[in-house]
């Protein structure tokens, strides 16, 4: 079968098109879609607000460790909450592949991406929690080389 409809082959196109851009914004979708939490936090107060402001300072949360950047808070209250995480990979298995971790039963860890501000990918920053609800709490920045230990605190 011949199409010879011009306007077939343009909406054809059109559909493809925007198809491929879907799948393009999936693939490269940034830690922190507009519509995450941490997105939707509100500025911090500049000096002068500081001052005429009456009411005190949200609670930031528990201590955590110094190693940690800034965005693991926000992939840590994601895991508190059950997600939704912002990739696809974000809650599956990790295998423990590289026996860094304590030796446990295959779906004991999971892994969560820890957003790396300039990167249009996911990075190589990963939380990786054992139990569930996560009772242990280890810390990647190098992509799986090496882990430390953390304590995020008691779920709400």
């Amino acid at each position: 079968m011949r199409l010879r409809n011009p306007i077939v082959w343009l909406l054809l196109a059109l559909t493809l098109a925007a198809g491929w851009q879907q799948w393009r914004a999936q693939q490269h979708a940034p830690a922190t879609p507009h519509d995450s939490p941490a997105a939707q936090a509100p500025a911090p107060p500049t000096t002068t607000d500081r001052a005429t402001n009456a009411e005190p300072p949200a609670d930031p949360g528990p201590a955590l460790p110094a190693f940690l950047p800034p965005e693991a808070r926000a992939t840590i209250a994601l895991i508190q909450r059950g997600g939704p995480y912002p990739y696809r990979q974000d809650g599956q298995v990790f295998g423990n592949r590289e026996g860094l971790l304590p030796r446990q039963p295959r779906g004991w860890y999971r892994e969560y991406t820890v957003d790396t501000p300039g990167l249009r990918h996911r990075g190589a920053r990963r939380i990786v929690t054992g139990g569930n609800p996560p009772r242990e709490w280890y810390y990647s920045d190098d992509h799986y080389r090496s882990f430390r230990s953390f304590n995020a605190g008691v779920q709400p």
